[in-house]
């Protein structure tokens, strides 16, 4: 009985290893995919900003102007960082903060819906954004990306100094 047991531990504990060893794989696409969709939006607001800020003010968001510039740069190169994989987790907190309000400002229904109409809350535009923030901040960057790489830089020159 305990060999049955040991094979399957053992088994067990093998395809813990083979999940885990996909992490950083899944974390790059998830950077790479949604890093470039957040960039995209941006860069689509910094070429609409006059739209951007009407719509901002009849949202009833203080300072619109101000507002729809930070917001605009912010998905620009937040965008960016996310896909290069660059000071993720400080970018993830802005990045979740800023999903967090559109969903209060833009989209309340389905923020209100979360438990009575999940579908709703799940298909709203900024859901996908704020999983992918809260992803990256929860996890990091992965082993491919420059976080990695400059930490990695970092703890080498520690050690030899």
């Amino acid at each position: 009985m305990t060999t049955f047991h040991s094979r399957i531990e053992k088994a067990y504990s093998l395809f813990v290893q083979a999940a885990a060893s996909l992490r950083s794989v899944f974390l790059l696409a998830v950077r790479l995919y949604w890093g470039w969709q957040l960039s995209q939006t941006g860069w689509g607001k910094l070429h609409r900003l006059p739209q951007v800020v009407e719509f901002f003010g009849s949202l009833g968001i203080p300072a619109p102007w101000l507002n729809a510039h930070f917001v605009t740069g912010l998905e620009l190169v937040g965008g960016i960082l996310l896909a290069v994989g660059l000071a993720t987790r400080l970018i993830a907190v802005p990045l979740t903060i800023d999903m967090i309000v559109a969903y209060i400002t833009a989209d309340r229904d389905a923020l209100m819906s979360i438990f009575s109409n999940p579908g709703k809350f799940y298909n709203a535009d900024p859901f996908t954004f704020l999983m992918a923030s809260l992803i990256v901040l929860i996890f990091g960057a992965g082993a491919f990306s420059l976080d990695h790489l400059l930490e990695h830089g970092w703890r080498k020159r520690v050690i030899d100094a």
